[in-house]
């Protein structure tokens, strides 16, 4: 394809390197990553930013010390595709079993998921995995079973939401 800049000079593209020829890029969902009301780190947030960004995913990042009402009035606010919740004090499960059931009762099924040090007890104990997922999660990722291809595996298999969203159409008025 080639195109005129001015009267005196035209750019020749390559076949399929055209601007003109470039994919329509469709909007990139927004996935919510926040820590629970009891865990002050940051790191594990940035990481999880960063990977989800490469993912192809918009991210707000709520931050660390996240109270349960506002992680569940700005989840809703947002409508995100899938809710990432981080914890690496050891207190997640605990946290994420109380909010849980809040973030459900707003959202619906968004897919939620919790993960990484989420609990306290010695010699490797994940007997309460099983709880969160009957809680309401749809995945946990505790530190050390489970890891970052497991949760990009997960991430994956999101279906896009806004081929179920559907458009609000106002019909046309007939003009007498």
């Amino acid at each position: 394809m080639t195109s005129m800049l001015n009267k005196n000079s035209t750019v020749t593209y390559l076949p399929g390197c055209s601007p003109f020829d470039a994919p329509q890029v469709a909007e990139k969902e927004t996935v919510v990553v926040t820590s629970v009301a009891s865990d002050s780190h940051t790191w594990n947030l940035v990481y999880l930013q960063l990977l989800i960004e490469e993912l192809g995913y918009e991210v707000v990042n709520l931050g660390p010390c996240v109270p349960d009402e506002l992680m569940v009035s700005e989840c809703r606010d947002i409508d995100p595709a899938m809710v990432v919740i981080s914890s690496v004090n050891g207190h997640g499960y605990q946290d994420g079993m109380r909010v849980v059931g809040q973030l459900r009762e707003a959202l619906g099924d968004t897919p939620m998921v919790i993960g990484g040090k989420l609990g306290i007890a010695a010699g490797g104990d994940t007997s309460f995995l099983d709880e969160l997922l009957e809680a309401g999660f749809d995945d946990v990722f505790e530190d050390g079973v489970r890891g970052v291809e497991e949760f990009k595996a997960f991430v994956a298999s999101i279906p896009a939401r806004t081929a179920r969203r559907t458009a609000t159409v106002t019909p046309l008025r007939r003009v007498a």
